[in-house]
């Protein structure tokens, strides 16, 4: 080293490595920011559900079920990866305070067991069911990459909040003509009235209209009398008229007028400012007359 110094080969050296050191933590910073850029998130994921997708024609134990399955195990890991440089980056305070982060930590976090799949071979339902839904959780993540979802979250929840009363008035009324229902015709139709939780699924059947007349028409049959199969078509289509058609079209005319409210906002805005500029003009107006008189 002394003769290097007395040589002044050490000024030379430092920069070089210097630049050498510059251009690795470059490179790896580079290497981050594609690892974790959202064109290759989005790309692991559709191969991720291209690969549940796939498996699903094939047996459980066969050769390309087990092949596909440790792709999937390779993309957990992916996203494990990125979550960890993610956190490296943005430390955890940061990477924590962003709401997409937290989703995404806990998409991971159930979706981890998946982990396991290729390797269990227990045929526990509870197990399989697990594994097989934590594979299917990841693809919410796509969500995230929606154009303007902060705005159509936003819309959502305005809409939900605005909807509360209508959707209480409905509940309330299907559970009036689910227990009326119960009462009328539950020794006509008991496997849809024998009991009151029976009797509000088969309502609700009812009230998704495609089919609704099928259970009024079976306890028509069944009574033995005319006047009971009048008084269940009336009933249920009375129950479908009043929730099926004028309940869900008036919630979904608050809903829908919610959504669009950001619209409206920015309109009213709008006509507010030009109105204000409209008044100024006319004090300006106003002003020159006078001085012009004066």
């Amino acid at each position: 080293m002394g003769v290097l110094k007395r040589c002044g080969i050490d000024r030379i050296l430092r920069p070089q490595t210097a630049l050498g050191r510059g251009a690795v933590a470059q490179t790896r910073s580079t290497l981050i920011d594609k690892l974790i850029a959202e064109r290759t998130v989005i790309g692991v994921i559709l191969i991720n559900a291209l690969a549940i997708f796939v498996a699903g024609f094939y047996p459980e134990r066969s050769p390309t079920a087990r092949a596909l399955g440790w792709v999937d195990v390779l993309c957990i890991l992916y996203f494990l990866v990125e979550a960890i440089l993610k956190i490296h980056r943005q430390t955890l305070r940061g990477y924590w305070s962003s709401g997409f982060n937290r989703a995404d930590l806990v998409v991971l976090v159930v979706s981890l067991p998946a982990l396991l799949a290729p390797m269990t071979e227990w045929k526990g339902l509870s197990v399989v069911l697990l594994l097989r839904m934590s594979r299917l959780v990841r693809m919410f993540r796509l969500l995230r990459f929606v154009p303007d979802l902060d705005g159509l979250i936003r819309g959502v929840r305005r809409a939900l909040k605005a909807s509360v009363g209508v959707f209480l008035a409905m509940g309330v009324l299907v559970f009036v003509l689910a227990m009326g229902a119960h009462q009328l015709f539950h020794e006509l139709a008991p496997e849809h009235f024998g009991d009151p939780m029976i009797s509000m699924y088969s309502l609700f059947k009812v009230l998704t209209i495609e089919g609704w007349h099928e259970i009024p028409d079976l306890i028509a049959v069944r009574a033995d009398h005319s006047l009971w199969a009048t008084v269940a078509r009336i009933y249920f289509s009375l129950s479908v008229t009043l929730v099926g058609l004028l309940g869900l079209s008036l919630a979904n005319a608050v809903f829908v007028d919610e959504m669009l409210a950001d619209n409206n906002s920015s309109l009213e805005a709008e006509v507010a400012s030009l109105a204000e500029e409209v008044r100024a003009l006319r004090r300006s107006l106003g002003g020159r007359d006078q001085d012009g008189s004066g």
